[in-house]
């Protein structure tokens, strides 16, 4: 989810629909203000995410049923940004390697820049509610489908069975978003440090890309069953 606007509208030159806009954005970014300060998000309640964006408890309703679903926004429009960033770094017709490298450039600086957020993904990921860790697991699954459709785009893989490339895109997704603790970890003002662990997570997903490849050699070299009518 992108960073509240620095300078927002005064609310008397908002539409209607802009102030209800301005609220919910209000709303999500005061839940991550207050995991931010060491608060599990399953320990939040309607009051004092409301006291904290400085709106009446009425106000949350008129926006969400329930601190789940402000949790599901969280997770969805998380999702969707880096997304549409990780597509537009694969856009660009480079060597597989150099597209790796610069995926994971890009969700790097994103961990970064979005740190409440990934504390949050990263803590609902493994606990909290069923209902959003299940919305955490279908956004990576979404994230999977989208990278092996990319790859088909790529002309990479093209001898892999769907189901298989998907697999392979899981197994780059899970070990992207097992990175992010580690990113936000890193203390600030250590460039190098910074720069080891971004070559360390480069050369992880390097191995996942060269089991797949194995994978997809043993896969042509293995002998297919014989056909009734080659007989």
């Amino acid at each position: 989810m992108p960073a509240l606007s620095p300078a927002p509208k005064r609310q008397d030159s908002l539409s209607r629909s802009e102030r209800k806009d301005q609220t919910r954005a209000i709303l999500l970014q005061a839940a991550l203000q207050l995991i931010g300060e060491g608060r599990s998000f399953a320990s939040l309640g309607i009051r004092e995410i409301a006291r904290q964006a400085g709106v009446v408890p009425n106000a949350f309703y008129r926006h969400f049923r329930s601190t789940d679903a402000l949790g599901l926004a969280l997770v969805e429009e998380s999702g969707i940004t880096l997304r549409r960033l990780l597509r537009e770094a694969r856009q660009v017709g480079d060597a597989k390697n150099k597209m790796l490298r610069r995926s994971v450039q890009v969700y790097f600086e994103y961990v970064k820049q979005n740190r409440l957020q990934f504390l949050f993904i990263s803590s609902e990921r493994s606990g909290g509610s069923k209902n959003l860790r299940l919305a955490v697991r279908n956004d990576m699954v979404h994230f999977s489908i989208e990278m092996a459709q990319d790859f088909r785009r790529l002309a990479l893989y093209n001898e892999m069975p769907t189901a298989t490339l998907q697999m392979v895109c899981g197994l780059i997704v899970n070990t992207m978003l097992a990175a992010a603790p580690e990113i936000l970890d890193l203390p600030p003002g250590q460039p190098l440090l910074e720069a080891e662990t971004l070559e360390n997570f480069v050369q992880q997903l390097q191995i996942v890309l060269l089991g797949a490849d194995c994978w997809k050699d043993r896969a042509q070299r293995q002998p297919q069953p014989e056909r009734q009518h080659d007989r």
